[in-house]
């Protein structure tokens, strides 16, 4: 900025000192205004991207994890004419009112495109494990007509978070990812690193236990294996007191580290109803309740200890942490794309991804030898399937330790021989590896050794240089160069059951609670900068948890370890495209549900659950069928089911020049290719209503079924020009409105309308 130019900011700056708000030279790229809650910072990072920082004074940030890219900053002008500070770009302005010392961001024509509310910014001294730290909160106005996008996949089914409460957590069948995306035209990523709260309910209820039920034994998976699990049912009981007619925004937390079941009722009628084996802690709703006492009621198992955490909806939005350094966020402005697009600018491009990963990927739990994975191998290339990559679960190490990086040589005598014949068959191999290590194999005894675990857990600690620099050379060592295994399934990498609360982690031994989100950025980061130099493609990593930025190390999320009910296939879709709106693009589920029933090879009415998780599975970013204790090859099912499955993985193998056309651009241009509506049709109302309809690519509108037994199946098609042409029969549609359209058990719904790639699907 020319010397010209700074002098009537500076003498600004000068008349201010008395208002405590004083600005820095424009030359450090940031402007600072002192507050009462220590320095606020408003850092242009891109013509579309502001972050905001409020330090307390002397108080030292955590390394940067996230905005990694050397991307140039952007030339900014700063104005106070008026009374206020305004810092413009190319495109947004930040306003800082002196009147209430809040801030508002504006689009370039000067729209308001989000605002803080006044009062509504809190750094609280507070300390974790004896460590300084701060409980820190920002409020944000959030209009009636918004919808809310984002925080990363999550079960309650909800895709417009708008007013709900969640906590954003790592744990198994959850992906925390503190970013939002806003139908008004902005994108908020929250920057901590640690628990964040999504509009923290401020009430609270402690249900007492009543009756007790039955125990049932069931299956379980957990980080030792499969085992035989007793539980016992348990309900409790509680009263709500609401003071006034409304919304009301629940959150369920169980009071364990995992649940086993989500219910709540209130006054007899269930509200949240949800049943698996494993399940996230905590389950959000919104529900509209009349003035006074409401009696609730939660069913769970022996162990629980629930509580109801409440609040009224409100339009405002707040992200609170308790665990913080500093109030840390930034604003991105612009269209879904643009917002995304910036988003990954910012913390990492999303490196190309090999075409064959885009195919049809097979996977059960589990091959126990490599005859039997040669043998189904096989059997796909005698039916004429396509098969793009076979997987082994775990437990291919046999005695020789958890993680071990060591084959069982009785089952799996040449591992390399196993790869180069699947190459030969054209499939690729990918086998299930762990963040752990039995602490007693040979490399247990080495990484323990050399204090490379987590204290007190099986975990090694990615967080200490040395620990993920030797992690990732045994695994050079042991598995990669040896036998040429083409892509790795990083299981459990939350760590499992949110378990850094309580630790000490790094080589400074900081609290856990620090850092408590980002494990999987640390693990996954050690394995793609640990293996990109010895492959001939990007490494290729599927993980079942995930962070801001870890796009950039091409990982793909899976949703973890998920029934396989008609509900969970919905609430996957909501969840899936929840993360799509948090910027990670790389994303798919067990097809058939990870936890299927003892009767699926007979069952007609799982078989038709299993079809239609198939066929949505097409059009998403990675098709994957997967199942616990399961032969899920599609020759075990009936006729009818086999004919259909197979159906559906020729139609991914007819669309991969779409799909790959798609694929390039999430890397070239930062493009989303599995779409909330919210990306191409954010003026119509009715689309943002929609949480399991989405685009796939540009041209393709997806609409699953998730009922049983239907034969027709009411869609919403979006406003558009040309309007919309139905996939299977060519039938023409108008846009903008609800149609019931044939749902028999061939195909789900899918529509087309023009678009530079609509060519390559008609061809």
């Amino acid at each position: 900025m020319k010397a010209t130019v700074l002098k009537p900011i500076l003498s600004a700056a000068m008349a201010l000192c008395a208002a405590a708000l004083i600005f820095s030279s424009c030359k450090s790229g940031s402007v600072s205004i002192r507050t009462a809650d220590g320095t606020l910072v408003l850092k242009p990072l891109y013509d579309n991207a502001v972050r905001v920082q409020v330090v307390p004074k002397g108080q030292a940030l955590p390394e940067e994890l996230v905005y990694t890219e050397k991307v140039r900053a952007p030339k900014f002008k700063v104005d106070r004419s008026g009374g206020d500070i305004a810092l413009s770009t190319a495109a947004m302005t930040v306003r800082y009112s002196q009147n209430d010392g809040t801030l508002t961001f504006l689009d370039a024509e000067g729209n308001v495109l989000l605002s803080e509310t006044p009062g509504g910014r809190t750094l609280q001294p507070s300390e974790v494990q004896g460590v300084p730290v701060y409980a820190v909160s920002q409020t944000f106005a959030s209009p009636a007509d918004e919808h809310l996008y984002g925080t990363g996949q999550f079960q309650d089914g909800y895709l417009d978070i708008r007013g709900l409460t969640r906590r954003l957590t790592q744990v198994n069948t959850q992906i925390a990812i503190p970013f939002v995306l806003s139908s008004k035209g902005y994108g908020l990523l929250w920057n901590n690193y640690g628990l964040t709260d999504f509009n923290p309910a401020e009430n609270s209820i402690s249900l007492e236990p009543a009756e007790e039920g039955a125990g049932q034994t069931v299956n379980a998976t957990g980080t030792s294996g499969n085992r035989r699990e007793m539980r016992f049912t348990r309900t409790f009981r509680g009263t709500l007191d609401v003071p006034q007619d409304g919304e009301f925004a629940l959150l369920l937390d169980v009071g364990q580290k995992m649940a086993r079941r989500h219910y709540l009722a209130i006054d007899g009628e269930a509200v949240i109803d949800v049943s698996n084996t494993w399940l996230p802690p905590t389950a959000s709703t919104i529900v509209t309740l009349p003035a006074g006492k409401h009696e609730l009621s939660v069913e769970g198992v022996r162990g629980d200890n629930p509580q109801v955490f409440w609040r009224k909806v409100t339009d405002e939005t707040t992200l609170s942490s308790p665990v913080a350094s500093a109030l840390d966020y930034t604003v991105f402005a612009g269209s879904a794309d643009e917002v995304i697009s910036a988003y990954r600018t910012l913390t990492g491009p999303v490196p190309q991804m090999p075409d064959w990963m885009f195919g049809y990927i097979h996977c059960r739990e589990r091959y126990h030898s490599q005859d039997e994975i040669l043998e189904n191998a096989a059997g796909f290339k005698e039916r004429g399937l396509p098969l793009d990559v076979i997987v082994q679960d775990w437990q291919w190490w046999g005695n020789t330790g958890w993680n071990s990086m060591e084959f069982d040589r009785e089952h799996y005598p040449d591992p390399a021989a196993l790869t180069s014949a699947l190459h030969d068959m054209g499939t690729r191999f990918m086998i299930s590896v762990w963040s752990k290590v039995d602490r007693n194999c040979a490399l247990g005894k080495k990484l323990d050794e050399r204090g490379y675990y987590i204290d007190g857990t099986d975990w090694i600690d990615f967080f200490k240089p040395d620990a993920a620099a030797f992690y990732v050379q045994s695994f050079r060592d042991s598995l990669t160069i040896p036998y040429g295994i083409d892509a790795w399934w990083f299981d459990a990498t939350e760590p499992e059951n949110d378990d850094l609360e309580g630790r000490l982690v790094g080589p400074d031994q900081v609290p856990g609670e620090l850092y408590r989100n980002v494990y999987p950025l640390m693990v996954n980061r050690t394995m793609y900068e640990g293996l990109k130099d010895i492959t001939d493609h990007e490494p290729v990593i599927l993980t079942r948890s995930a962070f801001t930025g870890i796009q950039r190390y091409g990982v793909v999320t899976w949703s973890g370890d998920v029934g396989n009910d008609f509900g969970t296939l919905r609430r996957q879709i909501a969840g899936g495209l929840g993360q799509m709106a948090a910027g990670l693009p790389w994303w798919t589920y067990d097809a058939g549900g990870f936890f299927r029933p003892g009767d699926q090879y007979t069952s007609a009415e799982y078989q038709e659950r299993l079809v239609r998780w198939v066929q949505t599975a097409v059009f998403l970013p990675f098709m994957r069928v997967h199942g616990y204790m399961s032969q899920t090859e599609p020759w075990r099912y009936s006729e009818l089911t086999y004919n259909l499955i197979a159906d559906a993985m020729k139609l991914r193998e007819k669309l991969q020049p779409y799909i790959l056309e798609c694929a390039a651009k999430v890397s070239q241009e930062g493009y989303t290719m599995m779409r909330p509506l919210v990306f191409d049709f954010p003026a119509d109302s009715e689309a943002l209503k929609q949480d399991c309809e989405f685009m796939f690519g540009p041209s393709l509108l997806v609409c699953p079924i998730t009922e049983a037994g239907v034969s027709n199946w009411r869609v919403y098609l979006p406003k558009n020009e040309g309007g919309w042409t139905d996939f299977r029969t060519g039938e023409k549609y108008e846009g903008g409105r609800y149609v019931d359209v044939p749902a028999d058990i061939t195909a789900i719904p899918v529509f087309v309308q023009d678009s530079p790639l609509a060519k390559k699907l008609s061809d």
